[in-house]
């Protein structure tokens, strides 16, 4: 069996990152949660409120031999507004913020690395906000919440919000794609 290591990523709504993580090489599994927050075991419902001090988060389980932690960000940052403070499109409170979820001193790192790499760049007009923090506990969604974007294509926010990231990432990403 390969072997796997973990990243946890926020960018936004987690049924989008979920939905593009999920099609790409090397990535094992997902899984839609919270991360952050000061509430144990918080429901989707609370997160949602804005004051659990939660992110939506997408746990990705993935083989480093197939696909590296670097990688997974690049993919991250393109699919995600790291510039905006607590907001995604429509979408906005602390719990759509832009966040990496370290596992170890090495992701920490990578991710340091990559943000100042972005931060040098003319990508975006405005600074990334991006917040870069070591995992403290992470909270699976209720199952409702997996595969959301696979299960319910034709919702509205599936079509206006999903669609687009999950078809720009297969353009951007089509090298990386399963087969």
């Amino acid at each position: 069996m390969a072997r796997t290591e973990l990243a946890t990523l926020g960018g936004g709504c987690f049924w989008c990152l979920e939905a593009v993580f999920d099609e790409l090489q090397g990535v094992v599994a997902t899984k839609s949660g919270y991360a952050g927050g000061h509430v144990p075991n918080p429901s989707y419902e609370f997160v949602c409120t804005g004051t659990t001090g939660h992110a939506e988060v997408v746990q990705v389980t993935f083989d480093p031999d197939v696909i590296s932690y670097r990688e997974l960000l690049d993919v991250f940052f393109t699919i995600h507004d790291p510039t905006t403070v607590d907001r995604q499109g429509a979408d906005f409170g602390s719990q759509y913020r832009s966040v990496i979820f370290t596992h170890s001193s090495e992701q920490r790192a990578v991710a340091e690395g990559v943000l100042a790499e972005l931060g040098t760049g003319e990508l975006w007009d405005d600074p990334i906000v991006t917040q870069v923090a070591p995992l403290d506990v992470f909270y699976p969604a209720d199952p409702s919440h997996d595969d959301y974007f696979r299960r319910n294509p034709a919702r509205g926010y599936c079509q206006v919000v999903v669609a687009p990231k999950v078809a720009k990432a297969r353009k951007v990403f089509v090298d990386k794609l399963k087969r």
